[in-house]
């Protein structure tokens, strides 16, 4: 698989800018066309003809074609009115990604909410697009290229899953590192034998992994202790496998993919 597609979902948050820098830097990385979607979200929230809305929306396309034209990469501004196509947002996103390699989203900023976005579009996207879903922070500012990157590891189909979906970049890579987290004397020779397995895969495909097992005494949640270990290691990705039980006869997209989906600090690649 190569990343030759990539879609970004736009908006007129604060973080969008640095949002559309991450996509643009990726896609020249790879080759990629760069598809940029904005969802107009009323009629609910604001009025079909607010002069001030449409404004940011030229301004937001206005920003990504000037980026995506410096960058001299192929691209692409999509306009979708959920008034009159009648679905939300994460039903318009879910079909345009259905033919991309790759979706970009941005991490909700629930102290500067985008009326009419659900906060927990990631979420909803991440269970329903068939894809690899990359969320961008809210805060921080982001390596142009994505050199050194760190893959959570729990023997499964949905470790599995993200190693595959991650293969591009895992190759374009200065340092990849399968991490797998663990209780203090409770090691099991099982599981550094599957993360060998994992490296060995991964040398058949010319990517050099080494294997880090996190070993905690404390209560943190293993999001946070994986989050600690991307910060510590200064990675530029985070990637990982979520899986998704049923609450209430609905999926949901597991507790330690929530918890990162709620507290990143680096950008998080998520397979289902």
């Amino acid at each position: 698989m190569a990343i030759k597609d990539i879609l970004l979902h736009l908006d007129n948050s604060p973080s969008c800018p640095s949002r559309i820098e991450f996509a643009v830097n990726l896609a020249l990385s790879h080759g990629a066309h760069l598809k940029g979607l904005y969802v107009l979200t009323h009629p609910y929230y604001a009025s079909r003809h607010d002069k001030g809305e449409s404004d940011q929306i030229e301004a937001v396309k206005a920003q990504f074609l000037d980026k995506t034209g410096q960058a001299g990469i192929s691209a692409e501004w999509l306009y979708v009115d959920w008034s009159v196509v009648g679905v939300g947002v994460s039903e318009v996103v879910d079909l345009y990604a259905y033919y991309s390699d790759l979706l970009i989203v941005g991490q909700p900023d629930l102290a500067s909410r985008n009326a009419g976005t659900p906060d927990d579009l990631p979420e909803r996207l991440g269970l329903g697009i068939g894809r690899p879903l990359l969320v961008v922070p809210y805060a921080g500012t982001f390596s142009p290229e994505v050199n050194r990157v760190m893959v959570a590891w729990k023997t499964g189909r949905e470790s599995s899953r993200v190693i595959h979906d991650s293969l591009p970049i895992l190759r374009k890579a200065a340092h990849v590192s399968i991490v797998t987290v663990g209780a203090q004397g409770k090691q099991d020779d099982s599981v550094e034998r599957d993360a060998r397995s994992v490296c060995t895969y991964l040398a058949r495909h010319g990517i050099t992994a080494t294997h880090d097992w996190i070993l905690t005494t404390s209560n943190f949640p293993i999001g946070d202790v994986l989050l600690n270990h991307a910060c510590e290691q200064t990675m530029d990705l985070l990637a990982m496998g979520a899986f998704a039980p049923t609450r209430r006869g609905a999926f949901v997209l597991g507790p330690i993919a929530r918890h990162l989906m709620a507290h990143m600090t680096v950008p998080v690649l998520i397979s289902h």
